[in-house]
Protein backbone atom coordinates (compact mmCIF):
# COMPACT_ATOMS: atom_id res chain seq x y z
CA UNK A 1 0.00 0.00 0.00
CA UNK A 2 1.27 3.46 -0.91
CA UNK A 3 0.41 6.83 0.59
CA UNK A 4 -1.83 9.08 -1.48
CA UNK A 5 0.73 11.88 -1.26
CA UNK A 6 3.07 9.81 -3.43
CA UNK A 7 0.73 8.86 -6.27
CA UNK A 8 1.83 11.63 -8.67
CA UNK A 9 5.53 11.16 -7.93
CA UNK A 10 5.25 7.37 -8.28
CA UNK A 11 3.48 7.71 -11.64
CA UNK A 12 6.00 10.26 -12.90
CA UNK A 13 8.92 8.10 -11.76
CA UNK A 14 7.40 5.05 -13.46
CA UNK A 15 7.25 6.84 -16.80
CA UNK A 16 10.80 8.17 -16.37
CA UNK A 17 12.03 4.66 -15.55
CA UNK A 18 10.24 3.15 -18.54
CA UNK A 19 11.54 5.91 -20.81
CA UNK A 20 15.15 5.46 -19.69
CA UNK A 21 14.93 1.68 -20.04
CA UNK A 22 13.54 1.92 -23.58
CA UNK A 23 16.04 4.62 -24.56
CA UNK A 24 18.92 2.46 -23.35
CA UNK A 25 17.54 -0.60 -25.17
CA UNK A 26 17.09 1.06 -28.56
CA UNK A 27 19.76 3.76 -28.65
CA UNK A 28 22.70 2.54 -26.53
CA UNK A 29 24.90 0.01 -28.31
CA UNK A 30 27.39 -0.51 -25.47
CA UNK A 31 25.98 -3.46 -23.55
CA UNK A 32 27.34 -2.63 -20.09
CA UNK A 33 26.21 1.02 -20.37
CA UNK A 34 22.77 -0.05 -21.56
CA UNK A 35 22.33 -2.35 -18.56
CA UNK A 36 23.74 0.22 -16.15
CA UNK A 37 21.17 2.83 -17.22
CA UNK A 38 18.36 0.30 -16.94
CA UNK A 39 19.44 -0.87 -13.49
CA UNK A 40 19.82 2.70 -12.19
CA UNK A 41 16.37 3.58 -13.52
CA UNK A 42 14.89 0.56 -11.75
CA UNK A 43 16.69 1.43 -8.51
CA UNK A 44 15.21 4.95 -8.68
CA UNK A 45 11.70 3.52 -9.01
CA UNK A 46 12.24 1.11 -6.11
CA UNK A 47 13.52 3.92 -3.86
CA UNK A 48 10.49 6.09 -4.61
CA UNK A 49 8.10 3.18 -4.02
CA UNK A 50 9.67 2.29 -0.67
CA UNK A 51 9.66 5.93 0.45
CA UNK A 52 5.92 6.35 -0.10
CA UNK A 53 4.89 3.00 1.36
CA UNK A 54 2.09 3.18 3.89
CA UNK A 55 1.92 -0.09 5.83
CA UNK A 56 -1.28 -0.82 7.67
CA UNK A 57 -0.80 -0.49 11.43
CA UNK A 58 -3.24 -1.70 14.08
CA UNK A 59 -3.04 0.70 17.02
CA UNK A 60 -4.09 -0.46 20.48
CA UNK A 61 -5.84 2.78 21.45
CA UNK A 62 -5.26 3.90 25.03
CA UNK A 63 -5.89 7.41 26.39
CA UNK A 64 -3.21 6.82 29.04
CA UNK A 65 -0.49 6.29 26.45
CA UNK A 66 1.37 8.35 23.84
CA UNK A 67 2.35 6.24 20.85
CA UNK A 68 5.10 6.93 18.33
CA UNK A 69 3.78 9.33 15.67
CA UNK A 70 6.37 8.14 13.10
CA UNK A 71 8.93 5.45 12.37
CA UNK A 72 12.52 6.33 13.21
CA UNK A 73 15.16 6.74 15.90
CA UNK A 74 14.73 8.60 19.18
CA UNK A 75 17.36 11.36 19.09
CA UNK A 76 16.25 13.73 21.88
CA UNK A 77 14.78 13.18 25.36
CA UNK A 78 15.09 16.28 27.48
CA UNK A 79 13.29 18.98 29.42
CA UNK A 80 13.07 22.17 27.36
CA UNK A 81 11.29 25.50 27.12
CA UNK A 82 8.57 25.25 24.47
CA UNK A 83 8.41 28.77 23.05
CA UNK A 84 5.60 28.77 20.52
CA UNK A 85 2.45 27.54 22.23
CA UNK A 86 2.94 26.55 25.88
CA UNK A 87 5.73 29.02 26.69
CA UNK A 88 6.76 26.85 29.62
CA UNK A 89 8.82 23.74 30.41
CA UNK A 90 7.95 20.48 28.66
CA UNK A 91 9.49 17.06 28.06
CA UNK A 92 10.67 16.89 24.46
CA UNK A 93 10.95 13.56 22.65
CA UNK A 94 12.25 13.78 19.08
CA UNK A 95 12.21 11.05 16.43
CA UNK A 96 14.45 11.30 13.39
CA UNK A 97 13.36 9.70 10.11
CA UNK A 98 15.93 8.73 7.51
CA UNK A 99 14.92 8.57 3.83
CA UNK A 100 14.37 4.80 4.17
CA UNK A 101 11.82 5.09 6.99
CA UNK A 102 8.04 5.20 6.54
CA UNK A 103 7.19 8.93 6.51
CA UNK A 104 3.52 8.81 7.46
CA UNK A 105 2.71 10.97 10.50
CA UNK A 106 0.13 9.40 12.83
CA UNK A 107 -1.75 10.92 15.76
CA UNK A 108 0.18 10.07 18.94
CA UNK A 109 -2.97 10.37 21.08
CA UNK A 110 -6.68 10.73 20.68
CA UNK A 111 -8.52 13.93 21.51
CA UNK A 112 -9.42 17.29 20.04
CA UNK A 113 -7.14 19.33 17.80
CA UNK A 114 -6.98 22.75 19.48
CA UNK A 115 -4.12 24.31 17.49
CA UNK A 116 -2.62 23.80 14.04
CA UNK A 117 -0.18 26.14 12.31
CA UNK A 118 2.23 25.95 9.37
CA UNK A 119 5.58 27.78 9.42
CA UNK A 120 7.69 28.27 6.30
CA UNK A 121 11.42 28.12 6.97
CA UNK A 122 14.86 26.75 6.24
CA UNK A 123 15.98 23.20 5.42
CA UNK A 124 18.72 22.59 7.96
CA UNK A 125 19.58 18.94 8.61
CA UNK A 126 16.83 17.51 10.81
CA UNK A 127 19.14 16.86 13.78
CA UNK A 128 20.40 20.47 13.85
CA UNK A 129 19.66 22.10 17.27
CA UNK A 130 17.83 25.01 15.59
CA UNK A 131 15.82 22.87 13.17
CA UNK A 132 12.73 22.87 15.41
CA UNK A 133 12.64 26.68 15.38
CA UNK A 134 14.02 27.64 11.96
CA UNK A 135 13.06 24.87 9.51
CA UNK A 136 9.81 24.52 7.62
CA UNK A 137 7.44 22.94 10.14
CA UNK A 138 3.90 22.50 11.38
CA UNK A 139 2.80 22.69 15.00
CA UNK A 140 -0.26 20.76 16.16
CA UNK A 141 -1.73 20.54 19.67
CA UNK A 142 -4.10 17.75 20.67
CA UNK A 143 -5.96 17.79 23.99
CA UNK A 144 -7.41 14.85 25.91
CA UNK A 145 -8.56 14.28 29.49
CA UNK A 146 -5.49 12.32 30.65
CA UNK A 147 -2.54 14.32 29.30
CA UNK A 148 -4.20 17.66 28.81
CA UNK A 149 -2.53 19.34 25.83
CA UNK A 150 0.23 17.58 23.88
CA UNK A 151 2.10 19.29 21.08
CA UNK A 152 3.74 17.59 18.12
CA UNK A 153 5.80 19.30 15.46
CA UNK A 154 6.57 18.01 11.97
CA UNK A 155 9.97 19.36 10.88
CA UNK A 156 11.38 19.31 7.37
CA UNK A 157 14.97 18.14 6.93
CA UNK A 158 17.65 18.93 4.38
CA UNK A 159 15.90 16.78 1.75
CA UNK A 160 12.29 17.36 2.75
CA UNK A 161 10.65 20.05 0.64
CA UNK A 162 7.04 19.62 1.61
CA UNK A 163 5.19 18.92 4.82
CA UNK A 164 1.60 17.69 4.58
CA UNK A 165 -0.56 18.24 7.67
CA UNK A 166 -4.17 17.06 7.81
CA UNK A 167 -4.91 18.29 11.34
CA UNK A 168 -7.29 21.25 11.54
CA UNK A 169 -8.49 23.04 14.64
CA UNK A 170 -11.70 21.44 15.88
CA UNK A 171 -10.93 18.03 14.35
CA UNK A 172 -11.21 14.87 16.41
CA UNK A 173 -7.81 13.15 16.50
CA UNK A 174 -7.97 9.35 16.46
CA UNK A 175 -4.88 7.74 17.99
CA UNK A 176 -2.85 6.00 15.28
CA UNK A 177 -4.79 7.56 12.39
CA UNK A 178 -3.08 9.31 9.48
CA UNK A 179 -2.26 12.91 10.44
CA UNK A 180 0.03 13.87 7.55
CA UNK A 181 3.21 13.13 5.65
CA UNK A 182 6.71 14.61 5.29
CA UNK A 183 8.44 14.10 1.96
CA UNK A 184 12.08 12.95 1.90
CA UNK A 185 13.68 12.98 5.35
CA UNK A 186 12.58 14.76 8.49
CA UNK A 187 11.88 14.76 12.23
CA UNK A 188 8.91 14.90 14.58
CA UNK A 189 9.09 16.45 18.06
CA UNK A 190 6.65 15.67 20.87
CA UNK A 191 6.22 18.08 23.81
CA UNK A 192 4.72 16.33 26.83
CA UNK A 193 3.76 17.38 30.39
CA UNK A 194 6.66 17.18 32.85
CA UNK A 195 5.02 14.44 34.92
CA UNK A 196 4.81 12.10 31.93
CA UNK A 197 6.60 8.75 32.23
CA UNK A 198 8.91 8.25 29.24
CA UNK A 199 9.07 4.65 27.98
CA UNK A 200 11.82 4.98 25.35
CA UNK A 201 15.58 5.57 25.39
CA UNK A 202 17.96 7.59 23.25
CA UNK A 203 18.93 5.68 20.14
CA UNK A 204 15.90 3.40 20.29
CA UNK A 205 14.14 2.63 17.02
CA UNK A 206 10.37 3.03 17.19
CA UNK A 207 7.48 2.15 14.90
CA UNK A 208 4.72 4.69 14.29
CA UNK A 209 1.27 3.74 15.51
CA UNK A 210 2.64 0.80 17.51
CA UNK A 211 5.35 1.61 20.09
CA UNK A 212 4.46 3.42 23.31
CA UNK A 213 6.54 6.57 23.79
CA UNK A 214 5.12 7.64 27.14
CA UNK A 215 2.28 7.03 29.58
CA UNK A 216 0.52 8.25 32.71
Amino acid sequence: MFHKEGFKIILTTFFITAGLALFAHFFIDIFWLQKLIQVLALVLLILVLQFFRNPKRITQKNDNQIIAPVDGKVVVIEEVEEKEYFKDRRLQVSIFMSPINVHVTRYALGGKVVFSKYHPGKYLVAWHPKASEENERTTVVVENQVFGKVLYRQIAGALAKRIVNYAKEGDTAVQGADAGFIKFGSRVDLYLPLDTKINVELGQTVKGGIDVIAEK
